[in-house]
């Protein structure tokens, strides 16, 4: 675990040693406020909320979450450090750990940089802060799932480009996977426990539940096994590399 923390921090620090993580950050500052006020109407709504904000949450990590990981794994594979990483006295789990929990990390700096928003509601009423802070961890977790496609897709290209579209591309099925048009087209030809179980891998439901202010097992318990099983994935694709 020691390692693993030296390494987290120093990819922490490298994000920022470029302007990756600050554009990234500006990005999501921005864009979360345009979406709040212009598209949510916050203000218009006369309810002391957050709502407008969370909701575009999954649509905004659907591509900038991607675009700030697709450099993870594929920057390392096409100069070819990714060789000289390997040879260090740490293993392969070590180096997917920590490139995980330092882009994280940014994404959960990213969110907290967006207070402002929550002060604002304050002042303007009195909101069940207990479900914001709900609908704050929430995010956070989609926000991991929405990385850990992106760190495997990373991992399976050294083009940055097809990462990004290859991450894009899963991440979409996912948060779409719940609606009520991909649902209503299975509707007829198969049976309702597969529909459901096509449902239940939706972002967007388990999102809503905690955004809710329920947080659960099973909706926190989904956001943690995919997180596990896309690492594992992106371990085995690196694994392999090494390999070849």
């Amino acid at each position: 675990m020691s390692m693993i923390s030296i390494l987290t921090k120093r990819e922490f620090l490298s994000f920022f040693a470029t302007p990756v993580a600050y554009v990234f950050i500006a990005i999501f500052l921005v864009m979360s406020g345009i979406m709040t006020f212009n598209l949510g109407g916050l203000y218009e709504r006369g309810q002391a909320d957050l709502m407008p904000f969370f909701n575009f949450h999954p649509w905004l990590y659907l591509f900038l979450v991607p675009a700030f990981a697709m450099r993870t794994w594929s920057e390392e594979r096409r100069s070819g450090s990714i060789e000289l990483l390997m040879t260090l006295p740490i293993t392969t789990v070590q180096a997917m750990a920590a490139k995980f929990l330092s882009a994280w990390l940014v994404l959960g700096l990213a969110l907290v940089l967006t207070f402002p928003l929550w002060l604002t509601v304050n002042y303007l009423g009195a909101p069940d802060n207990g479900v914001i802070v709900a609908a704050y961890f929430g995010s956070w977790l989609m926000a991991g799932a929405f990385l850990a496609v992106g760190i495997c897709m990373s991992a399976l290209s050294k083009s940055q480009v097809v990462a990004f579209i290859l991450a894009v591309t899963v991440s979409f099925l996912f948060v779409l996977s719940g609606s009520d048009a991909v649902l209503g087209a299975f509707q007829g030809w198969l049976p309702s426990v597969v529909i459901d179980v096509i449902a239940s891998l939706s972002f967007l439901q388990h999102f809503d539940a905690i955004a809710k202010g329920v947080i659960s097992l099973k909706d926190v318990g989904y956001f943690v096994v995919v997180i596990v099983c896309w690492l594992a994935a992106g371990l085995v694709i690196i694994e392999n590399k090494k390999a070849d």
